[in-house]
């Protein structure tokens, strides 16, 4: 008699943990999802979540809308994610700024991206090429150095906002090449490019989303952040080369409000790797400016996320960045 109240009780727990997982969850998804981006419309995570959006689609079956919520370094965006409900429904594309550098430069705002969101998937890679107006009296990186050291008033440089990786990127460059820069934010990759093509500043740190106008002639391209050349420009040197150590590349993933179902998160991961892996959508992050499909496991992730924040940590404490 023991021994059956025991396996009932067994049988009964087990009962109790097939019923905790939402109705939601067991039929996710029923209706469409959306993907909110952290800048306008044409920077690389744009960009990324519509061309993945695509392959969502089909393998979910449902409509995936992407919405752009920039401002504040996305800020705004991951605010609207952590209190979104936590069912699947609502997700973020964002970059590695947006969770490991933005919690060290803006201690005060109310959501910690580190705890109130849980990374769903990884989905892409890039470096920054560093590129200037083709007006500017330059050709080579060399040249660049030379010419930002002897600048008078000191050249401007874009970013896509204050604590973003273009900053960071640029930052770390100024402190080793030992030139001034003045730092002009833009509320994202895109506007900042833009602003570069009009000389409204000298020159910035872009990813891929600035490969046309480089191919265009729109903008002069001198280097690359990476550890090693580029695939889309195998002519431009690594800034490595010229200050051995210096290196820094960015990942966009996607994430989800902390809570949200476990088999949510499993089915969005295994659907947004599955996606990752298919040719045609290689080929179109490669001709949007050398996105490189990022596939990871969720624990792997969530290790780089932890080792990533505390490298930002001591970069941001090192540089001694500011903002406003």
């Amino acid at each position: 008699m023991r021994r059956f109240s025991r396996t009932l009780a067994l049988l009964l727990l087990a009962g109790l943990a097939l019923t905790a997982v939402p109705a939601d969850a067991q039929q996710f998804p029923s209706r469409p999802i959306k993907i909110l981006i952290p800048i306008p419309p044409g920077g690389a995570p744009d960009i990324a979540a519509r061309i993945l959006g695509e392959k969502l689609n089909e393998s979910l079956g449902q409509p995936i809308v992407v919405e752009n919520r920039a401002g504040s370094n996305g800020i705004i965006a991951v605010e609207m994610l952590a209190k979104s409900p936590a069912d699947g429904y609502t997700l973020a594309l964002i970059a590695d700024s947006q969770v490991v550098i933005n919690p060290h430069l803006y201690p005060a705002t109310p959501v910690n991206p580190m705890k109130d969101l849980v990374p769903v998937a990884t989905v892409a890679a890039n470096e920054f090429v560093l590129s200037v107006n083709p007006k500017l009296p330059v050709n080579s990186f060399a040249e660049f150095i030379d010419y930002a050291r002897k600048a008078s008033p000191p050249l401007a440089y874009a970013s896509g906002g204050n604590g973003s990786q273009h900053h960071l990127s640029m930052e770390m460059l100024k402190q080793r090449a030992g030139i001034e820069l003045v730092h002009v934010p833009y509320r994202g990759g895109a506007p900042a490019t833009t602003a570069t093509v009009a000389g409204e500043v000298a020159a910035m740190f872009a990813g891929s989303s600035t490969a046309p106008q480089i191919r265009a002639g729109n903008l002069r391209a001198l280097a690359v952040t990476g550890e090693k050349r580029s695939l889309t420009f195998p002519e431009l040197p690594t800034i490595g080369e010229f200050y051995p150590g210096y290196s820094n590349s960015i990942w966009l993933a996607l994430f989800a409000p902390a809570g949200t179902p476990e088999p949510v998160l499993a089915r969005l991961h295994a659907e947004t790797s599955k996606a990752l892996e298919q040719a045609d959508l290689k080929e179109k992050y490669n001709k949007a400016g050398g996105l490189e499909p990022y596939i990871s496991s969720r624990e792997e992730f969530a290790r780089r996320i932890a080792a990533d924040h505390a490298k930002f940590g001591r970069l941001v404490k090192d540089v001694s960045i500011k903002v406003d």
